[in-house]
């Protein structure tokens, strides 16, 4: 009930003295505060989408091409077209000021002609791909072709600087491959694989070209209309059978873990957790307002930006057949785990995002609530998110369907992220480089019930300042989580931190206190089903074989000097390790980008 009466902004009675009102005038200036938040937000995201809707062009030439057609109208010249005289036929008056809005309607019908041009004249020569393949020894020359779409290409992209979405509408759809084209690259790729003494090529073969002329079909035509309706005709297949209807554990299976930079700024824990957090969060208010440049090939094909809408505000729910994946367009708190126990931290007051000691400020107190002890089955709880889907989604509609258990999952849910702050010392050790080994372990899958697998990422901190992320895959691919990743790490590392190891800067006023979620976790059944996940867990967390090694000799520059890129290189030699291994070659999964392509993500090739 005290939570209730809290909550309360204001509350009136009536009494033999007439009405008494209270008000809680703290609570009103918080929603105040939210909505308007809330609208700056939509209408940021309304001045985005007309940005990108009109991209490469810019309305500021819309307003000068408006300015000459008035000049050369009243000044008795003839329009192209007659396109002022066809728009003051419609309207109602033929005085000055209708001619003016006739002078913008033609403006604007020749201006949205011209933007429209140069966007599908732009898409089609994204098409082109022969920039490629084009040699970059020294001395060679590339070829006049390309030299001519190079220099269009910057033309049509160059005259406004694009937002993070400016180039989706001018991206090209993937194309969809014929059958025939398809089960010839497939018979060259298993070619090597199949020995010619038993006939198994011969087979394949035989078999390949019965799918081709039978059911193949049919399919392929299914493809070709999809192809026609979707903007991608892959990318939610892929997602759907791929991820979402996968009824295995996220842990091990899916979700994939990234690691500190060998330089530790800090030692101290909590400053770390803060300077992290906030330029996170900086991240993501650069992904809202559209200013993070979407990324370019050759500082000239964009790529598509696609997946950075999902990277925060995002989790993994449980479905009996099927997992979907939920946004939610703002979330101003994060979701803080530390010793068996979860707490909501808001990181954002007064209308601004919390500064790194601010947030440290926030930490430290978690870190120092050491009376307080975890409710029955809470600090195992995040064992069901690392068991088996169907059984996870099976207790969360019995379970996490009312009080206060709803109530604490929705706060997780739609957290920004998850923060873990381990009791643990791990990281980089360069007198102990076995301890990367255990780093390794711990961001993969902790000890089975300490990492929340559903969010989008979780954030994990050591007791000694190093940190990691363990990310769920379905939302994105690697490349994304990475770009987060190199922004935080070098904005920190030019931030910096005290000589104390403190964050810099300064706690402005008392930031709003972490809040302790509630649990009602006492039912037998619910800690029975708390052990099944978690012992599925523990039997797959100890079943996982892995071995970091360091080797110094050389790194991609040496790769590189060797006109081998870094992946080609290591893929051969993962190759030459199994054929000198095992006398033979094996089908090797390798992952190929199409995100030149709109909504592409990874496909993949064989060896």
């Amino acid at each position: 009930m005290a939570e209730a009466h809290s909550a309360v902004a204001f509350s009136f009675a009536i009494t033999h003295d007439g009405w008494d009102v209270n008000f809680d005038r703290e609570v009103l200036y918080l929603v105040w505060e939210s909505g308007i938040r809330s609208w700056k937000k939509r209408l940021a995201r309304f001045r985005n989408s007309i940005h990108n809707g009109v991209y490469p062009g810019h309305l500021q030439s819309l307003y000068v091409l408006w300015t000459l057609l008035v000049v050369t109208h009243f000044a008795g010249f003839d329009i192209p077209f007659g396109l002022v005289q066809k728009a003051l036929s419609i309207l109602p008056g033929n005085s000055t000021m209708w001619q003016i809005i006739a002078c913008l309607m033609a403006a604007l019908t020749m201006w949205l002609s011209v933007i429209f041009l140069m966007r599908y004249l732009l898409k089609l020569l994204l098409m082109y791909k022969g920039w490629m393949y084009e040699s970059r020894a020294p001395g060679k020359r590339v070829s006049v072709k390309t030299m001519l779409w190079i220099s269009v290409v910057k033309v049509l992209s160059g005259w406004n600087k694009p937002k993070l979405y400016s180039f989706q509408g001018s991206l090209p759809r993937l194309p969809l491959p014929s059958v025939k084209d398809t089960m010839t690259r497939y018979l060259l790729s298993v070619r090597p694989l199949l020995d010619n003494g038993d006939g198994k090529y011969r087979r394949v073969e035989q078999l390949a070209k019965e799918f081709e002329t039978g059911i193949a079909v049919k399919l392929q035509r299914y493809l070709v209309l999809k192809s026609w309706w979707s903007s991608n005709y892959v990318s939610d297949w892929w997602e759907e059978y791929v991820y979402l209807r996968g009824r295995s554990p996220l842990m091990v299976n899916s979700n994939f873990y990234g690691t500190d930079t060998l330089l530790r700024p800090t030692n101290v824990q909590a400053a770390r957790a803060g300077t992290v957090l906030h330029f996170c969060l900086q991240f993501r208010r650069l992904i809202e307002r559209q200013e993070l440049e979407p990324r370019m090939l050759q500082n000239m094909v964009p790529l598509c930006s696609w997946q950075y809408e999902r990277l925060f505000n995002t989790v993994r729910v449980p479905g009996v057949e099927t997992d979907k994946i939920v946004h939610y367009q703002d979330s101003t708190h994060v979701a803080v785990y530390h010793r068996g126990k979860y707490y909501k931290v808001v990181v954002y007051s007064r209308g601004r995002l919390l500064s790194p000691p601010e947030i440290q400020y926030q930490i430290q107190s978690i870190l120092d609530d050491k009376k307080s002890k975890p409710y029955p089955c809470e600090e195992r709880l995040a064992a069901l998110t690392a068991g088996e889907r169907t059984h996870w989604a099976r207790v969360r509609q019995l379970f996490f369907n009312r009080g206060h258990n709803r109530t604490s999952l929705h706060c997780i849910e739609r957290a920004a992220f998850m923060v873990c702050l381990d009791d643990v010392d791990y990281g980089f050790d360069e007198e102990r480089p076995e301890k990367l080994v255990d780093y390794g372990h711990i961001l993969l899958h902790g000890n089975g019930h300490d990492r929340w697998f559903d969010k989008s990422f979780n954030l994990c901190f050591s007791t000694s300042g190093a940190v990691g992320f363990n990310t769920e895959h379905t939302w994105a691919d690697a490349p994304v989580m990475g770009h987060l990743w190199e922004y935080v790490v070098l904005s920190e590392l030019q931030y910096g931190y005290l000589p104390d190891g403190n964050a810099r800067g300064e706690v402005q006023c008392a930031p709003p206190p972490p809040v302790r979620l509630q649990w009602d976790l006492a039912a037998e059944e619910v800690a029975v089903a708390i052990d099944t996940s978690f012992n599925t867990a523990q039997k797959l967390l100890n079943d996982v074989d892995l071995d970091i090694l360091m080797f110094t000799h050389y790194g991609k520059g040496f790769m590189k000097s060797a006109r081998v890129s870094p992946d080609a290189f290591i893929q051969m030699v993962l190759q030459l390790s199994y054929f000198r291994d095992a006398g033979h070659f094996c089908l090797t999964y390798e992952a190929s980008m199409t995100r030149l392509y709109r909504e592409g993500r990874t496909e993949t090739w064989w060896l």
